[in-house]
């Protein structure tokens, strides 16, 4: 029997992809032919790669709960949501949903390209089961916190990223479903969206909603969620207090501390990685990163499609998630194009890096324009900061768990005894 208070059940959940399929798909066309294709003496196709992108799944989450999904690239966290959203079935297992569901996964999913703006909201509302009059009377609420008042009649597809993404997000957190799925919500947009988009996350936590959230930014989930799933190459790792699984994660992070991260095999979320994909990322040539030394970074990338105004970014976060320091090639507004087949490498040098020494982890990606996201690789490993002959030594032996810029300052006094003042260096 299942509790009245339960709202996602997930039972012995398996999902199972085949890599490098010749064929999956086969017309009427391909059987006839194959009937009278000659048959190669009993010899069979060598079978396509099996990867198990979710492998008994287990947990329950009840009405109310808020709770993260967090793991490397990789460890299954979208294939999860998809499932749940009905967007896939599964292998193996079942799950149950108890309520109505809205989710927010790749960019644009459940849009539809031709529809304008007001269109896809109606037939979004529409899918969730909503009558008209429901719709109508948030309408207004969702257009005014996406910002697309000028496009709300615009076919969407010529939406920039970004604004598909507030929309997207206005949608399924608007129309009141019981159980609101959000697959890395901040991973497109400006800093003043994601803020917007937590705040409404939790409002909406604080009105007995269910809500599934999958991130890579440690601050969110540590602020929104009050438990947590750690999914690792499919499996969970770890159930329970979020902090217990933050720790957890950034823990198995740091033994995978490197200078030298291949990048083009991870699996990417959306579109990212489809026009431009980022292969490579080396920190002075893999040899180390130094507290008070100089900084090389390489990024190596192949362009899949003709691209314009070409940026790249790179992000070092704290252990919970924070970014504290960004490199990107936008800043002295240098922007570059690039053709379809063409491979390159971009980097820079800093001549002091000035972080402290830490366990840092790492945002790294490429955007057109001001929105568009070409590629993008959120907490994809991490750099350990040494210290060197330049970092004094009540930094080199504090532990400081934080991380943070230090750079170095020639301080003033100035004290006053009696009634005569003196300064000193």
């Amino acid at each position: 029997m299942i509790m009245s208070d339960i709202a996602i059940i997930s039972e012995n959940l398996g999902k199972k992809f085949q890599i490098g399929a010749l064929q999956q798909y086969e017309t009427l066309r391909d059987r006839v032919a194959a009937a009278f294709r000659p048959r190669a003496g009993g010899s069979r196709p060598k079978d396509a790669e099996v990867i198990w992108a979710l492998k008994d799944v287990n947990f329950k989450i009840k009405q109310g709960e808020v709770v993260g999904v967090i793991g490397r690239n990789g460890a299954g966290k979208s294939t999860l949501l998809k499932i749940l959203s009905k967007i896939t079935e599964p292998t193996v297992g079942r799950v149950e949903l108890h309520g109505r569901v809205g989710s927010l996964l790749e960019v644009g999913t459940g849009f539809h390209q031709e529809l304008t703006g007001r269109e896809n909201v109606f037939l979004n509302g529409a899918i969730l089961g909503m009558r008209r009059e429901e719709i109508k009377r948030r309408f207004d609420e969702i257009v005014a916190f996406s910002e697309v008042e000028r496009f709300i009649d615009t076919p969407v597809k010529h939406y920039s990223s970004g604004m598909y993404m507030r929309l997207a997000f206005a949608v399924a957190a608007f129309m009141e479903p019981e159980i609101l799925l959000v697959d890395e919500v901040l991973a497109v947009g400006d800093a003043q969206f994601q803020k917007k988009c937590l705040g409404k996350m939790g409002e909406v936590a604080t009105q007995g909603r269910t809500i599934l959230f999958v991130s890579h930014n440690m601050s969110a989930v540590r602020s929104l969620c009050g438990r947590t799933i750690l999914l690792d190459s499919g499996s969970i790792a770890f159930e329970g207090s979020t902090i217990q699984a933050i720790d957890q994660y950034l823990t198995d992070n740091q033994e995978k501390n490197s200078y030298n991260f291949a990048l083009g095999n991870i699996p990417r979320t959306g579109h990212f990685g489809s026009k431009l994909r980022i292969n490579q990322i080396r920190f002075n040539g893999g040899s180390g990163v130094w507290h008070g030394q100089p900084m090389e970074v390489d990024i190596d990338f192949e362009c899949l499609a003709d691209v314009e105004e070409v940026s790249f970014g790179v992000g070092f976060c704290t252990r919970s998630g924070v970014r504290i320091l960004s490199f990107d090639s936008d800043v002295p507004g240098d922007r570059r194009n690039f053709a379809r087949g063409e491979a390159g490498n971009a980097s820079f040098s800093l001549p002091v890096l000035h972080l402290e020494p830490d366990t840092y982890n790492l945002d790294i990606g490429s955007r057109s324009g001001d929105n568009f996201g070409l590629d993008y690789l959120p907490q994809c490993g991490c750099v350990l900061v040494q210290p060197s002959g330049a970092t004094p030594p009540v930094i080199a032996m504090r532990e400081s768990g934080r991380g943070g810029i230090r750079i170095p300052t020639e301080w003033r006094y100035q004290t006053v005894k009696g009634n005569s003042a003196s300064s000193a260096k």
